[in-house]
């Protein structure tokens, strides 16, 4: 009885065990604790970017969309 209860926690805490791709990148250069405020500067200019370059590739999607129904909807 007890193995098995062990057994199901083991495979439970395996499954909840985050992936490697979710740990945050480590600068191998810097371990002195301090935040380099430029590197939180470039991450958020980055951010900001994508953002509007998905911004605007919906934009862009839902104005082809429109235009071509209005097209279609004319004839």
């Amino acid at each position: 009885m007890f193995n098995w209860n062990m057994s199901i926690l083991k495979t439970i805490s395996e499954n909840l065990k985050p992936s490697t791709t979710t740990t945050p990148e480590i600068n191998e250069g810097n371990h002195s604790g301090r935040v380099d405020i430029n590197n939180l500067l470039d991450r958020a200019r980055k951010e900001k970017s994508d953002e509007r370059r998905t911004s605007l590739i919906y934009t862009s999607l839902f104005s082809l969309i429109v235009i071509i129904v209005v097209t279609v909807l004319s004839f």
